[in-house]
């Protein structure tokens, strides 16, 4: 997972918001998914293939208690609990094809799962720093519960998608208008 951002894209946050997002509502996964969707994102597919789903979906409700967060302080404490309870050391890295971004070393004996958790943190702490906000959040769309990485630079993103946000929208106008 590459926590600094390629582009003004923080690349490693759509992973875990998309890892997050696979966990949602009860949903089936497998490590086969789990596999692809590491693979979709040109991360680390192997160390997360070792890991157990019920021990990855027990990550993905700790990194969702975060990413739930719209409060800054309370949002860096929780990061920094995981910090805490999942220690890394960053570590400039340079990747095939991708410029210089910083990484977490995990130590040896870490399982998979720690080096999500130790990872997901990293990448949260800088993207808070960056932004000064929970640059983050879940869709405000009705029957929504997916999560974003917000990279706008103006007013903060309510919607985890253009289709969301659309809907939304659409379903507002015909109600105003008595559609």
């Amino acid at each position: 997972m590459d926590p600094e951002p390629v582009g003004g894209r923080p690349l490693g946050l759509y992973f875990l918001v998309d890892l997050v997002n696979a966990f949602q509502g009860g949903a089936e996964v497998t490590t086969a998914g789990l596999q692809s969707l590491a693979e979709r994102h040109g991360g680390q597919a192997l160390r997360l293939a070792d890991a157990r789903v019920p021990e990855l979906r027990e990550a993905a409700a700790l990194l969702g208690a975060v990413l739930d967060s719209d409060d800054v302080d309370r949002a860096a404490e929780a990061v920094n609990a995981l910090l805490d309870r999942y220690p890394s050391q960053p570590r400039l890295v340079r990747l095939p094809d991708r410029p210089w971004a910083v990484h977490a070393r995990t130590p040896q004996d870490a399982g998979p799962v720690h080096w999500l958790l130790s990872t997901a943190a990293l990448a949260l702490a800088l993207w808070l720093a960056e932004r000064g906000r929970c640059a983050w959040g879940r869709c405000a769309a009705p029957d929504c519960d997916r999560y974003f990485v917000d990279t706008g630079r103006r007013s903060p993103q309510r919607y985890c998608s253009p289709r969301c946000g659309t809907r939304v929208r659409v379903t507002a106008h015909r109600r105003q208008h008595g559609r």
